[in-house]
């Protein structure tokens, strides 16, 4: 019988003495530190940078989400979510930022100057004639989107699959992504004015979920939270990560001193809560229509729906509240 063994190949002497290229591991250090840079930069330079910085990564999550719908079996039209998508984060960030540009001396939640000081412009034209007409314009175009979605699924028919599949699967994207993301506008504009500590604040409660989940997950992990769906979260990281969230919730205080410690204790057991159930969701996604990652947009990170999942639970919940309570 042959020898059914695949011949070995030479190896020549340079490429037996070639350097090794960088690791798995160097690769995901090397590009979390770029990541977190842009991010903490775009966030604490300007308003604007925040906000095209958001802008472009729900943007991408939103094409990752259907580039996932379209490995399950959906069709979905992408450039029209990524249309609504932009249409409700504009939305959404316009009112935030039409208060910080127009409402400095004070804040809140009013465009109207303060009594006893001259306003920057004509604020009757403004307000009767300037914010009725991008609202209008932006909730009809909005509007014009959803029979627009209709329409191009009657026109690819029967090319295009099963319409209504690839119709829900656009809906998904919008209120699986696009608009929680949106939401962290309400959070950085919160009170009336743009504050970076805000956004700082909750990237270190959500990386304090994380860190502490894994650190207690390894080292006292044993009860597995939902094996079918993620083999390697445990209740015991669970409730590290709970422990140091609470911490860093007490800790951010001293950047926040003017947010009461029961607020930043409530936002710390919403990201407690609900940030691990966030990644669950995208493992149960990705599971579902059998990729391992979101994207390939950072080597050894996968894609921006991999590094922002926990956003996606925590924002909306973080919203309802501040919108109750503020």
């Amino acid at each position: 019988m042959a020898n059914s063994t695949p011949p070995t190949t030479p190896v020549s002497a340079e490429a037996a003495v070639a350097p090794a290229g960088p690791s798995n591991l160097r690769l995901r250090v090397i590009y979390g530190l770029i990541g977190a840079a842009m991010l903490l930069g775009s966030v604490w330079f300007s308003p604007w940078t925040f906000g095209l910085f958001f802008a472009a990564v729900q943007a991408v999550m939103l094409w990752e989400f259907y580039r996932m719908m379209r490995a399950g079996g959906s069709r979905p039209i992408v450039w029209m979510g990524l249309l609504m998508g932009l249409l409700i984060y504009v939305y959404i960030y316009g009112q935030g930022a039409i208060h910080h540009y127009f409402n400095l001396p004070t804040g809140g939640y009013t465009i109207y100057p303060p009594l006893g000081e001259e306003s920057p412009f004509d604020r009757n034209t403004f307000l009767l004639s300037t914010l009725p007409t991008i609202y209008a314009g932006l909730s009809l175009a909005a509007l014009v989107a959803i029979v627009a979605l209709v329409l191009c699924e009657i026109l690819r028919w029967p090319n295009g699959g099963k319409p209504f599949d690839n119709i829900s699967a656009v809906y998904g994207g919008i209120f699986y992504v696009a608009l929680p993301m949106s939401f962290l506008s309400q959070i950085g504009f919160g009170g009336g004015h743009y504050d970076y500590r805000r956004i700082f604040a909750l990237l270190f409660l959500i990386w304090a979920s994380d860190i502490g989940a894994y650190a207690a997950g390894k080292t006292f992990g044993k009860h597995k939270m939902a094996p079918q769906i993620s083999p390697g979260k445990t209740w015991e990281g669970w409730a590290g990560g709970f422990v140091l969230t609470l911490v860093v919730g007490w800790a951010v205080g001293f950047m926040l001193p003017d947010m009461p410690l029961t607020h930043r204790l409530v936002a710390a057991g919403v990201v407690a809560v609900f940030a691990p159930l966030g990644d669950l969701a995208e493992s149960m996604l990705k599971r579902s229509v059998g990729v391992k990652d979101s994207g390939s947009i950072m080597p050894g990170h996968g894609g921006l729906l991999d590094r922002f999942d926990a956003f996606l639970l925590v924002l909306p919940v973080l919203a309802l509240l501040q919108l109750l309570f503020s």
